[in-house]
């Protein structure tokens, strides 16, 4: 599922919740492309910790563990930044997701 992010600025970002295939299949790639240079600096290390301490062959446990976690990070890195949904689609998403706390509204 996609949703749309939008900044303060009126900059748009189509961003995916849920497992990340691309982190799963190309590492810290996915990161890099979009600009998040702190998690892909940390996937690329912790792959390459890995890779040390078990002679190369661990080195796809950080891939597995990052595409489950890395879009939400990724989204909440946004949030932080000044993002917000760009509708209520996209909220309702967000919160059934666990990124966005519900808002009690009145």
């Amino acid at each position: 599922m996609h949703v749309q992010l939008v900044s303060t600025m009126g900059a748009i970002k189509d961003v995916k919740v849920g497992f990340s295939w691309t982190t799963l299949f190309f590492g810290f790639f996915p990161a890099l492309f979009r600009g998040d240079l702190k998690w892909a600096v940390i996937m690329f290390i912790a792959s390459t910790v890995f890779a040390i301490f078990t002679l190369g062959l661990g080195a796809w446990i950080p891939g597995i563990i990052f595409s489950f976690i890395y879009n939400k990070m990724y989204i909440r890195e946004l949030m932080e930044k000044g993002y917000r949904p760009a509708n209520a689609e996209a909220e309702a998403a967000l919160q059934q997701q666990g990124i966005m706390a519900q808002v009690p509204r009145m």
